[in-house]
C-alpha cells in the first residue's frame, strides 16, 4: 500500500529530514519516492499495518499538510475513466468533496473538480456533495504526466500549530519558539512514546509541550524560576500531566534516570537566562553536563546561532553531528539546528 504526503515548502530540507526520522524512530520500513518539490511518495508499506503507521504520520509530522491513501496511480489522459470506474462505495460514506492540486501543470483545477465529483454524483446518486468537513475526502493529486487518486483516512490537526502558539497559552515570554518548529526538533531527536525527554532550558515549555502531545515522558529544568513555573503552567493548561520541572542550573543537571533524548534551545549571548556567562562557555559546560544525563546512543537536537562553532566541542564528550539544518532568521542571524548522536 502507498501514501502520498504533500509536504510543506516553507524550509527546503527540515520536512523530509523530519520525515526520515519519524520513519527511523517507528521503524517504519517504506520506499521514499520524491515525485516532486514538496510531494512525497512513500511505496510498498506494510498491508498488515498500514493504518498504525498512517495514524503515527498524523500524529506525529509537523512538516506535512496532508497525508493521502493512494487509490489509483493513473495519468491525465486517463484520468476521468479511471476515475468514474473506482467503486467509490468503498471510501465514501454519506457525503465528500474532491480537491485538485497540481504541481508543474496548467490543469484547471476547480472545473475539473466539478467534472470528477459529478461522475461520483452519476454513479452514486446515494452520496451528497459537502464542500466543508466532508466525511469523504477525495485527493487529485496532478504532477507532469502522473495524476494520484487518493484518499483522506485520518486527518492531520492542522489548527494545533495555530491554536498553541506561544502567545496562546496562559504563559507568554518573547522569543518563543514556534510550536511547528518544536515538534519536528523532538521528531528529529527519535525519541518514541513512553521515552524520557529532556530539554535543559525549558523556557516556556513549547518543546516539551509538543514531545508531551506525541506520548513522550517529560523532564524540564530552567535558571529562572518564573520559566519553571510558566512552563510547568503550560504543561497543565495542555493536559499533560507525565513531567517533571526543576529550579536549577544545567550545569547541576544529575538526573536520577538518564534520558532517551535532548531536545532544547538555549538561550544565546549574555543576559540573566544565561546566569551571565558567555554563550561559548555556556554551551561548552552544557554538553559536558548532558552528556553525563544521556543514555547511550541518544540524541541531542539543538538550536544555537550560526557564530556558535559547536564542532570542536563534541569530540570532547564522545558526541556524532549526524546533520544540520539552516533557518535564516534576519541578516545578522541564522539559526542552526543540529542533530546529534551520543555514540
Amino acid at each position: 500500500m502507498e501514501l502520498i504526503l504533500i509536504q510543506s515548502q516553507e524550509h527546503e530540507t527540515l520536512p523530509i529530514a523530519e520525515l526520515k526520522a519519524v520513519l527511523a524512530t517507528e521503524e517504519i520500513a517504506t520506499e521514499i519516492e520524491f515525485v516532486n518539490t514538496g510531494l512525497i511518495l512513500l511505496k510498498s508499506l506494510n498491508d498488515e499495518r498500514f493504518k498504525e503507521y498512517y495514524k503515527i504520520l498524523v500524529k506525529r509530522l509537523a512538516y506535512t499538510h496532508e497525508i493521502d491513501e493512494i487509490v489509483l496511480n493513473t495519468s491525465l489522459k486517463n484520468l476521468e475513466d479511471d476515475f468514474k470506474n473506482i467503486d467509490w462505495n468503498g471510501y465514501i460514506s454519506n457525503n465528500y468533496a474532491v480537491r485538485v492540486k497540481r504541481f508543474n501543470t496548467n490543469i484547471d483545477t476547480i472545473a475539473t473538480e466539478k467534472r470528477l465529483g459529478h461522475l461520483i454524483k452519476s454513479q452514486n446518486p446515494d452520496f451528497n456533495v459537502k464542500l466543508e468537513n466532508p466525511d469523504s475526502f477525495i485527493r487529485v493529486i496532478v504532477s507532469k504526466n502522473r495524476v494520484f487518486i487518493a484518499i483522506e483516512r485520518f486527518k492531520l490537526n492542522k489548527k494545533h500549530f495555530q491554536n498553541i502558539k506561544p502567545h496562546k497559552r496562559p504563559f507568554f515570554y518573547p522569543g518563543s519558539m514556534s510550536p511547528k518548529l518544536a515538534r519536528c526538533m523532538v521528531n528529529l531527536s527519535h525519541v518514541k512514546e513512553d521515552q524520557l525527554l529532556l530539554d535543559p532550558f525549558c523556557g516556556t515549555g513549547g518543546i516539551l509541550i509538543e514531545g508531551g502531545l506525541i506520548g513522550a515522558k517529560l523532564i524540564g529544568s530552567d535558571i529562572s524560576w518564573k520559566m519553571k513555573n510558566g512552563t510547568a503552567i503550560n504543561l497543565d493548561y495542555c493536559n499533560l500531566n507525565d513531567y517533571e520541572v526543576y529550579h536549577l542550573d544545567v550545569r547541576e543537571l544529575k538526573l536520577p534516570k538518564k534520558v532517551d533524548a535532548v531536545v532544547t534551545d538555549p538561550p544565546y549571548g549574555i543576559s540573566t537566562s544565561t546566569g551571565g556567562e558567555k554563550s561559548s562557555t555556556l554551551f561548552q559546560q552544557f554538553l559536558e553536563s548532558i552528556s553525563e544525563n544521556m543514555n547511550e546512543n541518544a540524541y541531542l537536537c539543538i538550536a544555537h546561532p550560526h557564530y556558535l562553532d559547536l564542532d570542536p566541542l563534541l569530540n570532547n564528550f564522545k558526541f556524532k553531528l549526524l546533520e544540520r539544518h539552516r533557518i535564516k532568521m534576519h541578516k545578522s542571524l541564522t539559526r542552526i539546528i543540529s542533530v546529534i548522536k551520543k555514540s
